[in-house]
């Protein structure tokens, strides 16, 4: 599609398009989906595969301890989004977004072989436990890196009128990560059974992320920059990314304010929704892994749907309708998830379908509320700060909470952030079609 809307009078090199030449829609969206839907398999690989190999980086005589040891360990590695956010955010304003994306994957695949080679518990003791929490700080460093890296790289190759649209597969890109996460799960349990997994079975997806996560390092290298970030490197004086992001520090905010609400939802929804009914609800594993591949299908049918409609009626109109549908919904939808696998699939599709309004336009709405000089660190690392504190503690929260009774707690929990979320969408400007130059 002709970038029409998107016009430069800076030179270009002999390797960059002319300004006006069509990029390669599929080799755009490809390149920048491809290392999120990597990072986003290995850090769903661990949340679904934590009942299985909790015991062989934990002492095993306590299996409900070493669960939630290594739940812990999944929200630890949250804590390095913020810094991967602002570190690759930093990078990509000043070195070029193509430049962060490479390097976020080769950080998130080490990450995953490290995993995937590592000795257990029963072999070496507390070392088996310390590698798990460095490779999953360096996992979660390199996830940060992808927001100011791929989200914003898409949104500026993207034709501002059709922006949402385009900016929607960055979920679906996600969505089929998790989603290959969790039906490797559904095959490899219904393959090997419950022994052979916990065995050894779980080395298998950490092992084929890392092989895949090489693979993506080479498509990245072969993108082109985008123009916004070409033209505002030559035409600007370049100043401080951090005096850069203070200057805009209110929408930050309000990045953080937007997110809270949707990264719970997304977390509790799509990542730990079959481990919580495995666990919690004693739905059997093999049939709850499939209720998630069937939600996570309705996921991305959803996605370009609300992005292509985000195009023709504006961000803020999916801004409101998420909080409000789902802050509804999430007592009914927690109620209906009791001991059959069919009652998770409905609860999570329905839950994934509204929560595919804000997540479609999330890469090009976050995107169109900062300058391209600081876009990448002001995206980046309030989103990844939102994320890390809510998000990553989401999993455990809802396991710990569930087995002391007390699940209605984080049901309230999470309508509470929904609620901050509506309250935010009142704050913020339409940005749907303006320029990002």
């Amino acid at each position: 599609m002709a970038r029409a809307e998107q016009h430069s009078t800076i030179p270009h090199a002999p390797d960059r398009p002319a300004p006006d030449a069509t990029p390669n829609r599929w080799r755009v969206i490809v390149g920048a989906g491809v290392g999120n839907a990597l990072e986003w398999y290995d850090w769903t690989v661990y949340a679904i595969f934590a009942p299985f190999f909790a015991s062989q980086f934990f002492h095993e005589d306590n299996p409900a301890s070493a669960l939630l040891s290594t739940l812990a360990v999944f929200a630890v590695g949250f804590l390095m989004r913020p810094l991967g956010g602002l570190f690759f955010g930093w990078l990509a304003d000043r070195r070029g977004r193509r430049s962060a994306m490479v390097t976020a994957m080769i950080i998130t695949a080490v990450g995953s072989l490290l995993i995937g080679v590592s000795p257990t518990y029963p072999a070496v003791g507390v070392l088996a436990s310390v590698l798990l929490v460095l490779a999953r700080l360096g996992q979660g460093f390199g996830l940060g890196g992808e927001i100011g890296g791929s989200h914003v790289y898409l949104a500026e190759m993207a034709p501002r009128r059709r922006r949402g649209l385009w900016c929607s597969s960055m979920y679906i890109a996600i969505t089929c990560g998790v989603l290959a996460a969790t039906l490797l799960a559904a095959v490899l349990t219904t393959a090997l059974g419950k022994q052979a997994m916990t065995a050894w079975g779980w080395r298998l997806p950490f092992l084929l992320g890392a092989v895949l996560g090489f693979y993506a390092i080479f498509l990245r290298r072969g993108l082109q920059e985008t123009d916004a970030y070409v033209k505002d490197k030559q035409d600007t004086a370049r100043t401080s990314v951090l005096r850069g992001v203070w200057s805009n520090r209110r929408a930050a905010w309000k990045v953080v304010g937007l997110t809270i609400g949707g990264t719970v939802a997304y977390y509790t929804w799509s990542v730990s929704a079959t481990s919580y009914a495995i666990n919690a609800k004693g739905i059997d594993a093999q049939q709850a892994l499939w209720a998630g591949v069937a939600a996570n299908l309705v996921f991305i049918a959803a996605l370009p749907l609300w992005g292509a409609l985000s195009d023709r009626w504006g961000r803020k109109p999916n801004l409101f309708l998420f909080p409000i549908a789902l802050g509804a919904l999430t007592f009914p939808l927690t109620g209906l998830i009791q001991d059959s696998a069919w009652q998770l699939a409905v609860s999570m599709s329905v839950a994934l379908f509204v929560l595919g309004s804000v997540t479609s336009i999330a890469p090009a709405f976050n995107a169109e509320l900062f300058p391209t000089r600081v876009r990448a660190t002001g995206f980046a690392f309030p989103y990844s700060l939102a994320v890390a504190v809510f998000g990553g503690t989401a999993p455990y929260l809802q396991t710990f909470l569930a087995s002391h009774g007390l699940g209605y707690l984080f049901t309230l929990y999470s309508i509470a952030l929904l609620a901050i979320s509506f309250l935010t969408a009142f704050t913020v400007k339409e940005t749907k079609g303006i320029e990002l130059e």
